[in-house]
């Protein structure tokens, strides 16, 4: 409570202490709102870790079996530390696939993965895919697998077909189809994407890392390519129906040119959201795929490249932010122990 001689006129001074301690506040609301970001990517507990969809090492559920959970195609090889979806050879196609349809309505799926290869810049192809689908194991002409899927998918395309040069290679971007629009490989599928970015992914001394989160109708992927926990935002979109029901899988393609397409892990984490007693009710598996925009994807585009405009915070802002709201604290306690000590003097005039 502030002392009740903020209150009389002759103690205008006096006000600055309240205005300090609401700007305080404000500060650090501020704080926790942006803060909250590095909340939107799990901590990874053990607790929500669905591992009936995830691909852990050493891939002790990967096989033909009827019991296995993960069952591979083409020139897929499975080994104790990754599995790789091509070799770095031309011409080769390979998938992974998860045997158990997933019935979550709300989920986030962290891919680990490595690209590499000898190739020079531009001379290495073609990416790999990573699908939520209501088929699995269709061989295709993108990235391995079908171009009239239906579900959604995430592209990590390497080579650019379209040579358009207002877009930088290696490029991220995702597709939502009901069966009715292919991707056009030969266009780097740009009349059907949601939206994207470009990201520096191939040939790194370390792995990266591609986080997929599907929550309330809002689809959002990030990535750490440096490998430090720092998840920058690539797609942020809204109005995504998604069935449940599909299947989760990968998928890469060399053709001319060619790269070692690696997963190390693909971990699938159960989201705990509330819904509505009426989306309850509804049945998730009879949804169609779609997405309602309010305007074209390319709106959300900030430059050339395909980088989005919001970015989550980045470690050094978050500490200027802490920082700057410490010396907010400070300057406040400053003036208030001035002012209070202004008042005392004041008062001792009266005595």
């Amino acid at each position: 409570k502030y002392h009740t001689s903020w209150l009389h006129p002759q103690t205008s001074v006096t006000r600055r202490l309240p205005v300090c301690r609401r700007i305080t506040l404000l500060l650090l609301l501020w704080l926790l709102q942006f803060s909250s970001v590095y909340s939107d990517i799990t901590d990874g507990n053990a607790e929500h870790l669905k591992r009936e969809h995830s691909l852990i090492k050493p891939y002790q559920g990967v096989g033909t079996s009827p019991s296995s959970q993960w069952d591979f195609w083409g020139s897929t090889l499975v080994t104790s530390q990754y599995v790789r979806l091509t070799p770095d050879e031309r011409s080769k196609q390979g998938s992974i696939w998860n045997t158990v349809p997933c019935y979550l309505k709300d989920w986030e799926m962290h891919v680990q993965f490595k690209i590499h290869g000898s190739g020079k810049k531009n001379l290495h192809g073609d990416g790999f895919a990573i699908w939520y689908t209501k088929e699995r194991l269709h061989p295709g002409t993108v990235f391995g697998s079908s171009a009239n899927f239906l579900g959604l998918a995430m592209f990590i395309d390497t080579y650019p077909n379209d040579e358009a040069p207002d877009r930088s290679f290696p490029y991220i971007s995702a597709m939502v189809n009901n069966g009715s629009l292919p991707y056009d490989h030969g266009k780097d599928g740009r009349s059907t994407e949601l939206g994207g970015c470009s990201v520096e992914i191939r040939n790194r001394d370390h792995d990266t890392y591609l986080a997929i989160r599907y929550s309330k109708g809002r689809l959002t992927i990030m990535v750490d390519v440096d490998d430090r926990n720092d998840w920058k935002e690539c797609i942020d979109i809204g109005g995504v129906r998604l069935p449940t029901g599909y299947y989760f899988g990968a998928s890469a393609a060399t053709g001319d040119l060619s790269d070692n397409h690696d997963i190390i892990s693909m971990k699938m984490y159960q989201l705990m959201v509330e819904h509505t007693p009426e989306e309850d009710n509804q049945d998730w598996t009879k949804i169609e795929p779609s997405v309602s925009l309010l305007k074209s994807p390319k709106d959300n585009i900030d430059d050339p490249t395909g980088n989005f405009r919001s970015t989550p915070l980045t470690g050094w802002k978050v500490f200027l932010l802490l920082l700057c709201a410490l010396l907010g604290i400070v300057v406040c306690a400053v003036v208030g122990a001035v002012v209070f000590q202004k008042r005392q003097e004041r008062n001792k005039r009266f005595y």
